[in-house]
């Protein structure tokens, strides 16, 4: 996250102020969110879920 920051504010270079900055990574750490929610799921959680339904 930090290297996508570090690019984008290059790229920038010139800020106008604080908040024009803050939104840049602002927007770059929600987007880095929404790949973390939407990404693939590499561990299923159904099956230990329905087990501990069934216990309680």
């Amino acid at each position: 996250m930090n290297k996508e920051i570090k690019r984008r504010t290059r790229v920038a270079v010139l800020f106008p102020n604080p908040a024009s900055a803050l939104r840049l990574v602002t927007g770059v750490i929600i987007e880095i969110h929404e790949e973390w929610v939407t990404g693939k799921q590499y561990l299923d959680m159904s099956p230990l879920l329905n087990q501990n339904l069934k216990n309680e």
